[in-house]
């Protein structure tokens, strides 16, 4: 029987986490991070919501505390509608960031969001939109073995290429964007995704294939749909509201046909090229006005600099061409003001144009052909299906500028083609764009993935109950991090045993033999918690017994013998020997001259279909483990179990195989004799660079943290400085 079966009823978690998401009145086009995503998702909430096999929809996003910006945003729940709602998960600093600033905060938001499954239960699906909450969901469903939904909005790798053609230096880019970081992310999400949504066909076929996880069988084309109750045409009684006839004040003859353009002022939104074209037209200056609506602004000079320059040429052009009295261009409007701005282009017999360079959908486009208004748009990515399913307009180039005058001049001039797209637009979006389609399509493809899906092993409430005996815990890594200092090692061997409330840890890429023996010929106490294997194997206690459910979840998609046939052959790889061999880790040594780097490690893997793990150490030791391992994942998962607060857990270690457990909200130590891979973790936040080294590092982070006594974490936020950019 599905999983989806009618009597079964579904939660749906959603993941947004930049811009700024609200219920009433979201604030489009502030910034470029508040645009149609926002919508989308809000949208798809709410519609899914109404469908009867789902009980719950929540909408995860950041919680915001910041005097620039509305207190609404700090609201920790917010209603969408009877069975939606907005949860905003506090990480990272309270303040307003754009996406670019919160990757350091991931790992924060996941472990916020395991105490919010725990006290709200686990959901039935989860569905990451953008990169930065594709690999918060990734993450998530990774730990908790949920299926995961992706949808990538727009692309990392996209979007480089395309600023690559500019004047930017590729260094300029990366620091500016995080390509790095934002493309492995889309990775991830990728590698995850049991299905990912598109919107269009060309999406899929020009976009996502640049991605080494780009799988065809995954991916799912679900256009997006519009709020058909909002967008409606006008009626033969339409009244202008008394709130937009304040365009008028900028036209000399506000009864001509309107041309409105309706985008926030972005380089890439082409909007410069509207005017130039507009300027040079006798013939559309004389037949129509042009009506830009470039987001909302108070004072040009507090606008982030990209938009600024936007607007700054946009007004520099209406000056050049003398333009005054032919352009408007408002500096305010409310959400609710779009619907009636669509009505009274559609109403003067205008048309609405989209130039923008690149348009991955295009969500303008349905809301004005829904109204009624045929459209003019970029030949590019959403515009052709839309064009295609509705054909209520035309396609142009973008960098045109007779195209784009003769597609404005034929629907102005043209009073027959005019009345055939505005009907054909009314008709087209409510037969291919509603949004209760788009919720059955997704449903239905979300009974395929459900059947196919064990019951996850978590899926009954974590234990109430702590590990034993202590309400805090220290794990460390043994090689490096224990090791090297006989003195220090002794001080903190006896720390552990003379502080009974703090429970001990080791965790290390030694198999579990050879770190028992370690741990014999050091004389440490036995831990309470042994993760093995690079966080492939948990044990509790001095009987050793194993973790049942993390092993029945470890050893998805391994496919150990796929691996050796991709790697073994590789120049400068050599495997290690048996001892350093388990079930789910395969351990080379690599000499770094002439062996691939890690990203091409990954490259090689993903390209050949193999889902693993790639943990570099210490430059020369590398570990291919399955993808739901690592230090990061079993960390999580001891403490989703066990119900520990990752604020009452210390963990150190020196090299990369530890860095996944050292971010998050747990408390951080890194040895002074760290190896590079770890440098990358120095702006984290709860990430502590301890100048001794070994054992006494540990002690130094001890007393960094008071972890003794009453905890306190003065490294909690590392505030990134306010950008402009």
């Amino acid at each position: 029987m599905s999983l989806l079966d009618p009597e079964r009823s579904l939660k749906i978690t959603l993941i947004s986490l930049h811009g700024l998401i609200r219920a009433k009145n979201p604030e489009l086009g502030r910034d470029a991070d508040t645009g149609g995503q926002i919508k989308y998702v809000l949208e798809l909430a709410r519609e899914l919501s109404r469908h009867e096999r789902v009980r719950e929809v929540e909408l995860l996003t950041r919680q915001i505390i910041d005097p620039n910006i509305d207190d609404e945003y700090a609201q920790l729940e917010e209603p969408i509608s009877e069975n939606a709602k907005i949860v905003r998960i506090p990480f990272g600093p309270k303040r307003y960031l754009r996406k670019e600033a919160l990757w350091p905060y991931i790992e924060m938001f996941v472990d916020q969001t395991l105490s919010h499954f725990r006290r709200s239960g686990l959901p039935d699906i989860i569905h990451g939109h953008y990169a930065d909450a594709g690999l918060a969901g990734a993450q998530l469903a990774r730990l908790v073995h949920v299926p995961y939904i992706f949808t990538g909005h727009s692309l990392g790798r996209v979007k480089k290429q395309r600023l690559s053609l500019g004047k930017s230096s590729p260094e300029t880019l990366e620091r500016k964007y995080k390509f790095v970081l934002r493309t492995e992310a889309e990775e991830i999400a990728l590698e995850t995704a049991a299905m990912v949504v598109t919107s269009t066909n060309q999406e899929v076929q020009d976009q996502y294939e640049l991605y080494d996880h780009y799988q065809p069988s995954r991916m799912e084309v679900i256009p997006p749909g519009v709020d058909l109750d909002s967008f409606s045409p006008p009626g033969s009684d339409y009244a202008v509201p008394e709130g937009l006839k304040s365009i008028d004040r900028f036209l000399t003859d506000p009864s001509k046909p309107m041309i409105l353009a309706m985008a926030r002022p972005d380089e890439r939104k082409n909007l410069t090229k509207l005017v130039e074209v507009y300027g040079n037209s006798e013939q559309l200056r004389e037949v129509a006005n042009l009506v830009m609506v470039m987001g909302t602004r108070d004072d040009m000079r507090t606008l982030p600099k990209g938009q600024r320059h936007v607007l700054e040429d946009v007004m520099y052009l209406i000056d050049k061409y003398d333009l005054y009295g032919s352009v408007a261009y408002p500096k305010q409007h409310q959400p609710d003001d779009v619907p009636d701005l669509y009505r009274m282009a559609t109403r003067s017999k205008g048309v609405f144009i989209n130039p923008a360079l690149t348009e991955p959908f295009g969500l303008t486009l349905l809301e004005a052909g829904a109204t009624g208004l045929p459209i003019v748009a970029t030949n590019d990515g959403g515009p052709r299906d839309i064009i295609a399913n509705c054909d209520n307009g035309l396609l142009v180039d973008p960098m045109d500028d007779e195209a784009i005058e003769h597609a404005l001049l034929r629907a102005l001039t043209e009073p027959d083609q005019w009345e055939t797209w505005s009907k054909a637009g009314i008709h087209g979006t409510r037969k291919h764009y509603s949004w209760s389609n788009h919720a059955d399509r997704y449903l239905r493809d979300l009974d395929d993935i459900l059947q196919d899906s064990p019951a996850p092993t978590l899926v009954t409430a974590p234990r109430l109950k702590r590990l034993p005996e202590f309400d805090r815990l220290i794990v460390t890594d043994l090689d490096n991090t224990l090791t090297g200092d006989d003195e220090a090692l002794a001080e903190f061997a006896q720390l552990i045993r003379d502080n009974d409330h703090i429970g001990f840890g080791i965790a290390t890429g030694r198999r579990l033999d050879t770190a028992l023996e370690l741990i014999d010929q050091l004389g440490l106490p036995r831990p309470d918690v042994l993760d093995t294997d690079s966080g492939t194997q948990l044990h509790y206690g001095t009987s050793l017994t194993p973790d049942r459910s993390w092993q029945k979840q470890i050893g998805y998609a391994w496919k150990p013998d796929e691996v050796h046939r991709v790697l073994d052959d590789q120049p400068g790889f050599f495997l290690q020997e048996d001892c350093h061999q388990s079930q789910f880790k395969i351990s080379y040594e690599i000499d770094a001259k002439v062996a691939p780097n890690t990203s091409e490690i990954k490259k090689l893997l993903r390209e050949s279909g193999v889902r693993a793990k790639v943990v570099l150490s210490l430059g020369m030791y590398l570990d291919i483990i399955p993808v739901r391992g690592g230090s990061d994942l079993s960390m999580r998962h001891l403490l989703w179990k066990w119900g520990f607060s990752p604020d009452n857990v210390l963990v150190a270690g020196d090299s990369g195989n530890d860095a996944g457990m050292l971010l998050g909200r747990t408390l951080g130590v890194v040895v002074g004799n760290y190896s590079s891979e770890l440098e990358r973790l120095r702006k984290r936040p709860r990430v502590y660079f301890a100048e001794a080294c070994h054992a006494a590092g540990i002690l130094e982070g001890i007393r960094y943290y008071q972890f003794l006594d009453n905890i306190v974490i003065p490294n909690d936020r590392i505030d990134p400085a306010p950008s402009n950019d």
